[in-house]
């Protein structure tokens, strides 16, 4: 299907990153004239209903949350070849994981970054929601006004909530952030999954 170019209303500019069902593109607002990114299943995955049912999931996940601690999403739709796709906030930083690379934090930063993940997955856990694959990589950086910055959980393309269970049945995390407990088959969702994954 190749290169999308534009997305609805949104121009598609380039590659941010991609994982086994999607792929995160930097795009352009032309309306608001501002960057964003933008989420599309990937193409071996579009005649899967339960997959298409997981990702349009995450989005309603993601904006039923709208917190500045958890990555926002703006929009919702369809490219022409029948791929879902959705619009979010653009972390112009990257992620804690690229941020790690450079060596470990600051104490008074990492204190603050600690802080700032947890109050994060409290708020998901408020609305019944457990993250299931909380890493470094899904911790997004954002520029914030006056030179500051923000974090935003993001992905939360496995997640669970209390009142709708993914219909897929395999194990779901990435070992080495995962609760043991988390790998049996279809296990109800459990707040503890996102503890262990704090560390």
């Amino acid at each position: 299907m190749g290169y999308p170019t534009s997305a609805g209303r949104y121009r598609i500019d380039r590659l941010l990153g991609s994982g086994g069902f999607a792929s995160v593109w930097l795009g352009h607002d032309p309306e608001l004239d501002s960057p964003v990114a933008i989420k599309i299943l990937g193409e071996h995955w579009t005649l899967r209903t339960d997959v298409r049912d997981r990702f349009v999931q995450e989005a309603r996940l993601l904006r039923r949350a709208d917190s500045h601690r958890i990555v926002q999403v703006f929009d919702i739709g369809e490219l022409p070849d029948g791929r879902p796709y959705f619009v979010m906030t653009y972390a112009d930083r990257g992620t804690l994981a690229e941020r790690l690379t450079t060596g470990p934090l600051r104490l008074n930063e990492a204190l603050r970054t600690a802080w700032e993940i947890i109050r994060g997955v409290q708020e998901l856990h408020d609305l019944g929601v457990v993250h299931r694959d909380l890493k470094p990589s899904n911790v997004l950086l954002r520029s914030s006004s006056g030179g500051g910055e923000r974090l935003m959980i993001s992905d939360l393309g496995i997640a669970r909530t209390d009142d709708h269970l993914s219909s897929l049945t395999l194990p779901a995390g990435s070992p080495g952030y995962m609760a043991p407990e988390q790998a049996q088959i279809d296990g109800a969702p459990d707040r503890r999954f996102d503890v262990y994954g704090l560390g």
